[in-house]
């Protein structure tokens, strides 16, 4: 198996819900759970989600229950740079506050296997940011009007 891709056992939650590797024929639940998390205009594109599940090397881990996504992460690792950059984390809203995303995270963590991951998010994102810092991720940087309708983004880095 190649280093790049999660193992293919799953990680069982104690509230049923396993965290298991995502690829192509996730396409369309992955729509949907953006289409579910996301203001319209910070969708990814058809061709930027069909990437973020087929692309080697790059992370992407799915939370499911009876065969539905509830949540998803995705990253990339920037080896030169010696880190890591998470560029999608969500989760259903009404599977929230159940620990699928802290779930997701840490597994995210660990296939980016780097030094330094990095996140960047809404600054209006309260409920996001409290996890990030929770996880140990601090403010690393600002980037002014980032997102479409001008919203700053915060861009958070834990150090392993």
């Amino acid at each position: 198996m190649a280093q790049s891709e999660p193992e293919k056992n799953h990680r069982a939650s104690p509230k049923g819900w396993t965290i298991e590797p995502a690829d192509w024929r996730d396409y369309t639940q992955l729509h949907y759970l953006e289409k579910a998390c996301f203001k319209p205009e910070d969708l990814w594109p058809f061709w930027d989600l069909i990437g973020a599940l087929t692309l080697p090397g790059l992370v992407r881990l799915k939370a499911t229950h009876d065969g539905r996504m509830l949540g998803f992460i995705g990253g990339e690792r920037e080896p030169a740079k010696r880190r890591g950059w998470i560029t999608t984390l969500a989760v259903l809203p009404d599977f929230r506050r159940q620990g699928i995303a802290r779930g997701l995270l840490a597994e995210g963590e660990k296939f980016l296997n780097a030094p330094v991951i990095r996140l960047s998010v809404r600054l209006s994102n309260l409920a996001a940011v409290r996890l990030y810092e929770s996880a140990g991720y601090q403010v690393a940087d600002r980037w002014p009007r980032y997102y479409a309708g001008g919203e700053d983004a915060l861009v958070f880095e834990k150090r392993r």
